[in-house]
């Protein structure tokens, strides 16, 4: 059965508690998996790491290169960034560059994504940014 479909069959008012949890980062109570890969604590093949990020390949992959940058620091999405996270915002962008130019799309061009809330399709509420290339990416998204 397909995940979306499951999701219709839970009652919204459960589905709205869950996504609470997420938004308001109480990860730890329900379990982050980004924390968790981040800590170390799931196994995950890290492509890049250092004292502030780590690199990974996508699990659903859109193009045939589709990396997740995420930090270490638990921060639930973008709308939670605090002025106090801009260095590190400006260092994921970094290692996102980097790590395009390590796949070899830095000259063909590739697109960084940050959904920010459901709606916008974050589904894991752990602040990350997709970097994609490999082919041609269409405009608009979505």
């Amino acid at each position: 059965m397909r995940p979306w479909k499951i999701l219709r069959m839970i009652p919204f008012s459960i589905q709205k508690v869950f996504f609470y949890g997420y938004w308001k980062g109480k990860m730890k109570m329900l379990g982050c998996l980004f924390c968790q890969m981040a800590s170390h604590e799931k196994p995950v093949k890290t492509l890049y790491e250092d004292d502030r990020c780590l690199v990974f390949e996508d699990i659903n992959p859109q193009a045939p290169v589709h990396l997740l940058v995420i930090p270490k620091k638990h921060i639930s999405s973008l709308n939670d960034a605090g002025d106090g996270d801009r260095e590190l915002l400006g260092h994921l962008l970094g290692v996102a560059a980097r790590m395009a130019k390590e796949k070899g799309i830095d000259g063909s061009g590739y697109r960084t994504v940050v959904n920010t809330n459901a709606e916008a399709g974050q589904t894991v509420f752990h602040l990350h940014i997709h970097v994609l290339g490999g082919r041609l990416l269409a405009w608009p998204p979505g």
